[in-house]
């Protein structure tokens, strides 16, 4: 794990060293072990490195290969080791045990397609010599950030926005993502970012930049593929091949030469990767398993008692960390720093208080959850769009259950596909909760993508594709690559794997959603691995801070939100709204702008 930059000069005017220092320096968190730098005329590439996998010197990068390609890399191949193996038997000879010369091995055999053949999550740019052109791309989900901006003659990529900053000599917002996020609580569903002229390249892209042209393509390489024939197996077929498929991807993820562990909060998905995640290692090493865990300081929303069951039964070494209103709020202006962007909820300070304690312990590789509720159907709202699946007397024994096995009420369920599914409806709401509000700012407001989303309530598949590939995982990626990466963290996400995403995505409905117990076929998954107590649980938490604690102690409040607020350019054009959520939103983007000293 690792943070990359570069610079392509349009006038083929030459790159110095000290040009790519400027960003690679400010990405010292992402890569303490170690640095490098590649500069060939107009071009130049950075590099910093966390050694995760062959802990020598010959990991650096940026790695040259013969004396075509040059790879600068951040991310994990996970199946390395079998492409590897495919390619010495075609005859290449490696020097190192590192993944990045696979990588490369691999470009050299198979060319762009060889990302095809790649299980991991990456963001690297390959410049090939001979061809005069740069390959950049980002692997199928975006695990791995890569931002690009064109400036000043200049095509400059990092994998943070503050190395691009620094050549811009103005930082303006891009006002529709302000208002999206702040209106809609929407961010990175587009490749857009809140800096005008700072854009993203898309999970599942890559990028060809050509040197002689002076002019680049995008391209989409990946599409998530549903296997009808797995919608028919049965029950317990469908067990084998889920649990088959999890224990290959958890299997890949503990590839590791540093201390691995896990973030376990007590939940159903923490819970089956702590359990399966530490069985594996045990028979591997004989060492205990690491987990961390993040205490919220308010009882309604405090796993840490289902944390508890899980390490006595698994014998987890346990490390617990339990962030006070005054952490929250001394760390927050750093926070604001590290995610870059506005974020969601202060839950996100939870993540990084997890990253933090990790690294105190020495645990340098964490294995996390992101993605099981998108792929297994663990929120309320997919439970209209799957009634909708069903015939109609289908749906009346259904609904008999919900309030028994999913914990919310009939009331709820239909209110929420009522919501979701109507988009004047939901866009009516959501500006009734705003108070006066300047119309330019108002009118740059993009409707599209609610649009399509309160479309896609009415189809689950469509649905699911939606949530996992615009509007929900992307920004969970994003605020936790950022979080654990300031720590100096690689988080590993077995979920994510594209195989588990698209078998979860492929297997009847029925088994996710079984008597309307959320998850089903994972729960199954966990009988007789951990307490029953943990297999059904009825209340679904998440991973949820102590909001009211923390966002209403009036005196450090005051001093350290409120005060940004009120000397904020945009509190000029959006008045204090009454909504608590909303009012988080403004602070957030009042601490952002004085950071980043943004510009309207």
């Amino acid at each position: 794990m690792c943070g990359i930059a570069g610079i392509l000069k349009y006038d083929n005017e030459i790159v110095n060293e000290s040009e790519i220092r400027i960003l690679t320096d400010l990405m010292h968190h992402r890569g303490p072990d170690g640095e490098g730098v590649y500069c060939d005329g107009a071009i130049g590439l950075g590099h910093r490195r966390l050694a995760i996998i062959d802990l020598s010197d010959d990991g650096k990068q940026p790695m040259l290969y013969g004396d075509r390609y040059v790879i600068t890399y951040n991310g994990e191949i996970y199946n390395y080791l079998e492409i590897r193996k495919e390619l010495e038997d075609k005859g290449y000879v490696f020097k190192s045990q590192t993944d990045t010369e696979v990588i490369l091995a691999a470009y050299d055999n198979y060319g762009e397609d060889c990302v095809n053949l790649f299980n991991g999550m990456w963001s690297f740019v390959i410049y090939d010599k001979m061809k005069q052109r740069l390959f950049c791309c980002r692997d199928r989900f975006g695990v791995k950030p890569f931002y690009y901006s064109i400036v000043n003659g200049k095509f400059i990529f990092s994998s943070e926005i503050k190395p691009i900053l620094t050549q811009h000599l103005t930082v303006k917002v891009n006002k529709r993502i302000l208002m999206e996020y702040l209106v809609l609580n929407m961010s990175d569903h587009t490749n857009d970012t809140f800096f005008e002229g700072v854009n993203t390249l898309a999970g599942g892209h890559k990028l060809i930049f050509d040197l002689q042209t002076k002019t680049f393509n995008i391209h989409k390489y990946y599409t998530i593929a549903r296997n009808e024939k797995l919608n028919q197996l049965s029950e317990q077929q469908t067990l084998k091949l889920f649990l088959s498929e999890f224990e290959r991807s958890v299997t890949w993820r503990l590839r590791s030469d540093v201390k691995i562990g896990a973030c376990l909060s007590g939940g159903l998905d923490s819970s089956f990767i702590s359990a399966v995640a530490s069985r594996l290692h045990n028979m591997e090493s004989g060492e205990k398993f690491n987990a961390i865990t993040a205490e919220s300081l308010d009882p309604a929303v405090n796993e840490k008692e289902f944390a508890r069951l899980v390490v006595d039964k698994l014998n987890l070494e346990w490390h617990v960390t339990s962030p006070t209103t005054l952490d929250f709020l001394n760390d927050v202006k750093n926070l604001v720093r590290i995610q870059e962007e506005p974020f969601g909820t202060p839950s996100v300070y939870l993540q990084y208080a997890v990253m933090k304690k990790a690294k105190q312990n020495g645990v340098t590789v964490l294995l996390d959850g992101q993605g099981a509720d998108e792929i297994l159907l663990g929120y309320p709202r997919y439970i209209g769009a799957f009634l909708k699946s069903l015939s109609f007397w289908r749906r009346f024994f259904v609904l008999r259950n919900i309030t028994r096995n999913y914990g919310i009420s009939l009331k709820s369920i239909l209110l929420n596909y009522f919501y979701f599914t109507n988009v004047n409806i939901r866009k009516l709401r959501v500006l009734s909760r705003l108070g006066r509000i300047n119309k330019d700012y108002l009118e740059s407001i993009d409707f599209i993508t609610v649009s399509a989303l309160s479309k896609a309530y009415g189809n689950l598949n469509e649905l699911q594709n939606m949530e996992i590939t615009q509007t929900q995982i992307p920004q969970l990626l994003k605020w936790e690559d950022k979080n654990s990466m300031a720590c100096s963290i690689e988080t590993r996400l077995p979920f994510m794997d594209y195989s588990v995403v698209e078998t979860s995505l492929s297997i009847n409905n029925k088994y996710k959603l079984n008597n309307l117990w959320s998850k089903y076929i994972l729960r199954k998954a966990m009988e007789g691995m951990l307490p029953a107590e943990i297999v059904f649980r009825r209340k679904k938490i998440g991973f949820t801070a102590p909001t009211k604690e923390w966002l209403h102690n009036t005196i450090l409040w005051n001093d350290v939100m409120v005060s940004p607020l009120l000397n904020s350019i945009f509190e000029n054009n959006i008045s204090k709204p009454k909504d608590v959520n909303l009012m988080w939103r403004m602070c957030n983007i009042a601490l952002w702008e004085k950071e980043f000293n943004v510009k309207g």
